[in-house]
């Protein structure tokens, strides 16, 4: 692989969020087996711990906004080339990288009013309703984390491919900042499977 087809903001990127996404589901599977012993206390024992359900749903707020991340870095986002794709190279780098610049955008907007929430929490000092009395600041100060990490990313992946587009490197924008194609998807399927078995390398 060339050096141009390497994206050095994914090449920092890409760990980070991934380690993000690995913890939150390590998180979830805790939660998964905090559910499956609540279900069996409930059927034999009549007891039932109090705030699984709250806990549950600290961890999935957490967990949607680090995984805007690393969809981000792996390319994961739904999109729609219906049209781009008959447009010129140029203007395939335009409307690229103004998507980019859009959700970098919006990235910084939701992560600002994310702000202003957690200091509101702080201020008032809230807890939970339910019987945990979770201080809020903890789960919020998690989820915000996580639209940090997005918010990076998508600003530093807007910066880079504003500066290939206003040097002249359409190509290489559109290489790194636009929707897969179908062969980039299916040969981004057989590297997945591939790493997932690796006795499929040496299979004669």
């Amino acid at each position: 692989m060339g050096k141009e087809q390497i994206n050095p903001v994914t090449r920092i990127a890409q760990p980070i969020a991934r380690w993000a996404a690995l913890l939150c589901g390590w998180a979830l599977m805790a939660v998964v087996a905090l559910i499956c012993i609540e279900i069996v206390a409930r059927k034999l024992f009549n007891s039932s711990f109090q705030g699984v359900d709250e806990i549950g749903g600290y961890v999935m707020a957490v967990l949607s906004c680090t995984g805007f991340a690393y969809a981000l870095v792996t390319n994961s986002h739904v999109r729609v080339d219906l049209l781009i794709a008959r447009l010129p190279r140029s203007a395939q780098a335009i409307a690229n990288i103004l998507a980019m610049v859009i959700l970098a955008g919006i990235a910084v907007f939701i992560v600002m009013r994310g702000t202003v929430v957690l200091q509101e929490t702080l201020e008032f000092g809230s807890v939970s309703t339910s019987p945990l009395q979770t201080p809020l600041w903890i789960p919020q100060s998690l989820w915000l984390a996580g639209l940090v990490l997005f918010m990076l990313v998508a600003v530093a992946y807007a910066a880079h491919g504003l500066f290939l587009t206003l040097t002249g490197k359409t190509s290489v924008a559109n290489m790194h900042y636009g929707p897969p194609s179908l062969l980039d998807e299916v040969e981004q399927e057989i590297a997945a499977l591939e790493s997932r078995d690796p006795q499929s390398e040496t299979a004669p």
